[in-house]
């Protein structure tokens, strides 16, 4: 199972959409009572979605599917299609045919072994998998154009038994209408967890839709002890060194905010990331004047864009040399792996490899703790 999970390579696509729909027993088939059905879950570190596993069905509870979310989102997944009962709610596993929206969702379904199922993504030029680029050359993926204006006649005609979507807001006509024509819409959450480990265990989610909860289960146990591990071995360091992030995008400076889970990354690999009291899941945006002046002695600067030379980023904003990691050449980006069309594999596997990112951040931080290794996605600055 490690070498599978080491061996697969990995921003955002967002889509607005929500949808709560109650289920209720059939008349005609198998009743589904959960007052009668004793539900457990194995579901550890994400805060995001439950899974509930009860006698002759599971319920998928999407928790958070937008930010600061005040409903839930509940599918009712069912293998025996004897066991009916009435509702929009219910989906039948294993699914066939699904469409996916964000190119984190496709390591989880090829590790799965389930990569024949995706039938559609919207701007393929976005995919770094070698293996589904190849399904789209031979057009066994549709590309459905923009994320933000799908082609809903094309999706429609591929009649999906499934859509996984991303939401920034309660409501969207676009997901309204692709749900009005029978397409259940699940919204997952991953990008809202704050820490690694809880955004790996969606590897369960797909478990659930594909009913291969106990491959799931067996993925996620082998990366999250290899993630302990490594975390363990930080410990071992006697000093913490500072860490900088981000990089200047449109003359602002995007970087980690303190309780994202890339912040939670440095800290697992008993790093001092200078912005670790901040607030916030998702980013940071500051001036070049702020963060130069918390920054200018940073020992490490880590995820510097997709730059790949101190040339390259010296050209991009002159007054990045003016840094102590420039100048001591302590820079370090995540674009070490690019697929053929130019993707930064990092952003597409990393988050399913959150053990590997983290071996990379102790590696470089480190380097005495982890002798022989080589990091497999941070790249230095040269």
């Amino acid at each position: 199972m490690k070498n599978i999970i080491t061996s697969i390579r990995y921003p955002l696509l967002f889509g607005l959409f929500f949808i709560v729909i109650s289920c209720t027993e059939s008349k005609k088939e198998t009743k589904i009572s959960e007052d009668n059905n004793k539900s457990k879950t194995s579901i550890k570190y994400a805060k995001g979605f439950d899974i509930q596993i009860n006698k002759g069905y599971t319920k998928l509870i999407i928790k958070s599917p937008y930010p600061d979310a005040k409903q839930y989102q509940e599918f009712i997944l069912v293998s025996d299609k004897k066991m009916d009962f009435d509702g929009d709610s219910k989906i039948y596993v294993p699914v066939k045919k699904l469409v996916a929206t964000s190119t984190t969702h496709i390591p989880m379904i090829e590790i799965l072994e389930e990569a024949n199922s995706l039938i559609g993504f919207p701007t393929t030029d976005y995919i770094s998998s070698q293996k589904t680029l190849e399904r789209v050359k031979k057009g066994m993926v549709k590309d459905l154009g923009n994320e933000q204006d799908f082609n809903t006649e094309v999706l429609i005609s591929l009649q999906p038994e499934v859509m996984i979507a991303f939401s920034m807001g309660k409501s969207n006509k676009l997901y309204q209408n692709i749900e009005k024509n029978g397409i259940p819409v699940i919204f997952n959450g991953d990008w809202l967890e704050d820490s690694p480990l809880g955004r790996a265990e969606w590897i369960k989610f797909f478990g659930a839709l594909y009913n291969k909860n106990e491959e799931a289960d067996s993925i996620f146990r082998s990366i999250e002890f290899e993630y302990l591990q490594a975390q363990k071995i930080a410990l071992q360091a006697k000093k913490k060194p500072t860490i900088m992030s981000g990089v200047l995008y449109k003359d602002k400076w995007n970087l980690p905010a303190g309780e994202s889970f890339t912040a939670q990354l440095y800290k697992d690999a008993n790093t001092d990331y200078i912005w670790k009291t901040t607030k916030g899941q998702g980013s940071l945006i500051l001036s070049f004047e702020t963060v130069f002046e918390k920054a200018e002695k940073a020992e490490y600067w880590i995820g510097s864009g997709y730059y790949t030379t101190l040339e390259e980023l010296e050209a991009g904003n002159a007054h990045y040399q003016e840094f102590e990691t420039f100048k001591t050449n302590q820079v370090y980006s995540f674009s070490k792996r690019r697929s053929e069309n130019g993707g930064v594999e990092y952003f597409e596997f990393g988050p399913m490899q959150p053990h590997i990112v983290l071996k990379d951040l102790i590696k470089v931080t480190h380097p005495e703790l982890l002798p022989g290794y080589e990091p497999y996605f941070l790249q230095k600055l040269d």
